[in-house]
């Protein structure tokens, strides 16, 4: 039974004469073509054998049988089809005929190729503009561009930018290329059956790989970032999580949680943790904590004093990112409504340190190498203690 071999085909799929030589150059290592597809050619592993092969563009997916005949009359065998390319061998000792008698009149079967690709080209450059365009104000509109980043969501938009651009760009080409074809044919000069395929080639397994890699990307991050993704309820005595409590932060016996009668799988909506993955952020953590001490008031006489605290973490892969990200988070999540100032305050346990304070919350923002915090603090505890805490629980996980 003869074996089959694939191999990358040339992703120039308009490059007739590359297409032909590189077949022919097979044949020669005793792979002989059986089929091409987006991607691979098949062939069979047989006797090295010297052919010529020659493409036959027709105006259907598939050669009509009376083309068939006519070719194999003049000694040219079918092998097989890929759009609207056909292609047929003959051993060189036969030395058969061209399939035309004129670069001129298969300059005329390029007509209707010709047409369609550039139909194509149009169509696919306006889509891509449109969506480029889409992308671009979204990227203008949302200024939090470090946690879009670290996030994820940035990362399938860019891979998506780049699988359009190329797309664009190979349809231009295709369409170009084909008319620059057609044009020479009908000026009577005969295409280069043996054009040169080698460096192209290379080239092309190498874009090939990337484009794979892409698509693979921007379908798999989704997926795995979802399957990283998990909510656990918060356990009810302090452990090794590097979040801070509202007992860290309290320190009164009397503190019970403030359950919510809202619930999904058991967890708490008022009391839960989350981890998040992303390839800038392999640890993100998020959490809510909402506590009552029953005999203490609001000092506004609103109600139970009911203290709550959330925190947010990012460990960051590049130290560099830092900086914006700290920068994004008081953007997106600063009660700045409270009024008050953002003061940077000099501390031993962090590169920065940022608080914000008002009668009844505190806001820190930190950063201890790659490590981001921010915590969000309503109650009355003073503001060193929040910092006290946020600094013991960065140490976890800055080392």
């Amino acid at each position: 039974m003869s074996k089959t071999i694939r191999k990358f085909r040339p992703r120039d799929f308009w490059r007739i004469g590359e297409h032909e030589s590189w077949f022919s150059n097979m044949a020669n290592k005793g792979l002989h073509l059986k089929k091409v597809d987006i991607y691979f050619a098949k062939f069979t592993k047989g006797e090295p054998r010297q052919m010529r092969y020659r493409i036959d563009v027709s105006q259907r997916k598939n050669t009509t049988l009376e083309q068939k005949e006519m070719h194999s009359e003049s000694g040219w065998e079918y092998v097989t089809s890929y759009g609207l390319f056909n292609v047929f061998s003959s051993p060189v000792e036969v030395n058969a005929p061209e399939l035309y008698t004129t670069p001129a009149k298969q300059a005329d079967t390029l007509n209707y190729l010709n047409k369609q690709l550039t139909k194509n080209a149009i169509v696919v450059a306006l889509s891509v503009a449109l969506m480029m365009g889409i992308l671009v104000a979204m990227w203008f509109i949302n200024s939090e561009h470090y946690l879009a980043l670290v996030e994820g969501g940035i990362i399938q938009q860019s891979f998506l930018i780049i699988y359009f651009l190329e797309l664009a760009y190979t349809s231009i080409q295709a369409a170009v290329s084909i008319r620059a074809l057609r044009k020479s044919l009908s000026e009577g000069k005969p295409m280069n059956h043996v054009a040169p395929w080698e460096t192209k080639y290379k080239v092309n397994i190498i874009m090939t790989n990337i484009v794979l890699i892409l698509a693979v990307c921007v379908v798999t991050l989704p997926i795995i970032q979802s399957a990283m993704s998990k909510t656990r309820a918060l356990p009810a005595v302090i452990t090794e999580l590097p979040i801070v409590r509202l007992a860290d932060v309290e320190q009164n016996p009397r503190l019970l949680p403030d359950r919510s009668i809202y619930t999904h799988n058991n967890i708490d909506s008022n009391n839960h943790y989350s981890y998040e993955w992303s390839l800038f952020s392999p640890l993100q953590l998020q959490s809510d904590e909402s506590g009552i001490i029953g005999n203490e008031l609001w000092k506004d006489g609103s109600g139970v004093y009911s203290p709550s605290i959330s925190t947010w973490i990012y460990k960051l892969n590049f130290t560099s990112m830092n900086e914006g990200v700290l920068s994004d988070l008081i953007k997106r999540y600063g009660i700045k409504y409270e009024g008050g100032n953002f003061l940077e305050m000099k501390h031993p346990d962090f590169d920065k340190l940022i608080v914000h304070e008002g009668d009844s919350f505190k806001e820190i923002f930190a950063i201890k190498g790659k490590v981001v915090v921010y915590i969000k603090y309503y109650g009355y505890a003073p503001i060193n203690s929040v910092i006290a805490a946020t600094a013991e629980k960065i140490k976890l996980i800055s080392k």
